[in-house]
């Protein structure tokens, strides 16, 4: 039997400082903290998704995880109902150095425009509107 994958349901970033990541993340892009489990974990909800924070130290046997589990080694972007220029305004109003944008990409469903930044674990994060 085949099977085809319906949608992302959620992924791990792997962190030094956890609590900074998690504030980083409500602060500039809106997302909403959740803990749970144990042992104590940190998820990011956004939309029907979320962002699991892995400490980059934990024990083995405490989590499942990639082969290497390397902070800062993520490329990610998120889609947005906003403008470019309003992503390029959040950015600045948060602090965040913009490291290229706007720029046009091509995106699942066609072309966008992009704002990339680094998260404080150095990840590049990209930024994007269909709108543009």
């Amino acid at each position: 039997m085949r099977f085809a994958v319906d949608r992302l349901d959620h992924l791990v970033i792997n962190c030094r400082d956890l609590e900074v990541m998690a504030s980083w993340y409500q602060r500039v892009l809106g997302m909403e903290r959740e803990d749970f489990g144990s042992p104590p974990r940190i998820a990011l909800k956004f939309g029907g998704q979320k962002i699991n924070l892995r400490p980059a130290d934990a024990p083995a046997e405490e989590w499942i995880a990639a082969a290497r589990c390397e902070p800062g080694t993520q490329d990610l972007c998120f889609v947005v109902a906003v403008s470019p220029e309003e992503i390029v305004g959040q950015f600045h109003a948060c602090g965040v150095t913009i490291e290229l944008g706007p720029v046009t990409r091509t995106g699942a469903l066609g072309a966008m425009g992009s704002v990339y930044c680094r998260d404080p674990e150095g990840n590049l994060i990209e930024v994007s509107s269909y709108s543009a």
